[in-house]
């Protein structure tokens, strides 16, 4: 009897060994092809990885009501081997480059890059715009991070810049659990549909000297209407652009858009901006330089309308200040991005999540590294931790919108790295 229970416990063990050594020797793509209501296929991406891979995730579109329908979501991955971390890139948008982003390349890392829901070719073919939402949006990541940590067991870090910084926060809200660590990136955490606090910003960023010289040349502007005027219209026939404000109320649009872009993109040399007795045709260069018209042009804001619409009616966005320059537009109140919405659809903003997601990040969040720029006009309504000190909040000294590790001073630098090499428990080399 002992040798029959010897043997039998003999032949579940060899059993056991030969499943877990079958599960060993399985190649990267077939562990992903086995993963449900996954597409996969190897393609040829950022070759700083070993294997790329592209694959489509089908997702519900109502994740509390399967039978609404279902979408694909479009999510690369950049392997290097299953035994390195795993950096995920949540996009607030849609996937704009394969490459290895700046986490990845810094701790050796895999990478996955998720698109968001709504954007590009992760689009239901109807748009419930009611379910672009950002627990909606958390619940699509949240799946595609535990499909694949299945595969990969080491540290988990999410990161994403702008709006991805903020789908990186809401996401780390609704699943804590998910990974391990956050890096958002000059994250935007606005509490009001058009958050004023944009407004003192624009009026206190940088030195006086410099936001005369930005607000003299919004005047000048102004001043040379009709001429920029003629310009707009012989370069939208030029490009076939259309406004649905019509030419002149994209002109003041894009006037008031200036201080916001000078100020966020910081790639603006204060001696480039023309004086203000410049002729129509310096101002009108420089002005779309700086503030592009496609921003507000029917074909691109089509494009980017979910942003708009979540912005709109759940995180937040900002207005344009009229009063300063009330003298050459006749509007009587601030102008907002109402013009974005799609038609039909309601534009009520419910700011609940919003102060959801700001307590909870004051008092419960854990293990979370914001990076900020200090002259980024986002960096208005930054992430306020008070008094957590559980995250980690850096902003880089006159630092703009494309801030990041690399951009800071050095001491600060190692201080960031330093930080995440003890919440990760890995030594960076730099």
């Amino acid at each position: 009897m002992q040798i029959k229970k010897i043997n039998y416990l003999l032949i579940i063990a060899f059993i056991w060994i030969s499943a877990a050594c079958q599960t060993q020797t399985k190649d990267l793509i077939t562990q992903l092809k086995e993963l449900p209501n996954v597409s996969v296929e190897k393609i040829v991406g950022d070759t700083t990885f070993t294997e790329y891979y592209e694959m489509w995730f089908t997702q519900p579109i109502d994740h509390e009501n399967p039978k609404l329908g279902t979408f694909k979501q479009r999510v690369l991955l950049g392997h290097h081997n299953l035994s390195k971390p795993m950096v995920v890139e949540i996009q607030g948008y849609n996937i704009w480059t394969p490459k290895a982003g700046e986490l990845s390349k810094l701790i050796d890392a895999n990478q996955l890059t998720i698109e968001h829901r709504y954007f590009k070719q992760s689009r239901p073919d109807s748009l419930h715009w009611d379910k672009l939402t950002i627990k909606q949006a958390a619940a699509d990541q949240h799946a595609v991070i535990q499909a694949l940590r299945k595969i990969y067991k080491n540290k988990w870090i999410s990161t994403g810049i702008s709006k991805g910084g903020q789908t990186t926060i809401y996401h780390r809200f609704f699943y804590p659990n998910d990974v391990d660590v956050s890096v958002p990136y000059v994250a935007p955490m606005n509490l009001s549909r058009e958050d004023k606090r944009i407004h003192q910003h624009l009026a206190t960023v940088g030195s006086k000297d410099a936001r005369k010289k930005v607000k003299d040349f919004q005047i000048a502007c102004f001043e040379n209407k009709d001429k920029l005027l003629e310009l707009l219209e012989e370069l939208a026939t030029k490009k076939k652009w259309e406004f649905s404000m019509g030419l002149e109320g994209a002109l003041d649009l894009n006037i008031l858009e200036y201080s916001f872009a000078f100020w966020q993109w910081g790639n603006t040399s204060l001696n480039d901006i023309p004086n203000a007795d410049a002729n129509a045709e310096d101002l009108f260069k420089h002005l779309t330089k700086t503030s592009p018209f496609s921003f507000f042009e029917a074909k691109d804001i089509i494009t980017q309308q979910p942003f708009f619409y979540q912005a709109l009616t759940e995180i937040g966005m900002y207005s344009y200040e009229v009063s300063p320059f009330s003298k050459y537009i006749s509007y009587e109140k601030d102008l907002t991005f109402d013009f974005t919405l799609p038609k039909g659809v309601d534009g009520t903003f419910n700011p609940e999540s919003m102060l959801a997601v700001n307590q909870w990040l004051q008092m419960d969040a854990e293990k979370m590294l914001f990076i900020y720029g200090e002259y980024d006009t986002w960096s208005a309504t930054q992430v306020e931790l008070k008094e957590n000190n559980k995250c980690q909040k850096f902003i880089n000294p006159a630092g703009a919108h494309g801030t990041r590790i690399k951009s800071f001073p050095s001491e600060m630098q190692a201080e960031i790295i330093g930080t995440l090499e003890k919440w990760l428990e890995l030594k960076i080399n730099k």
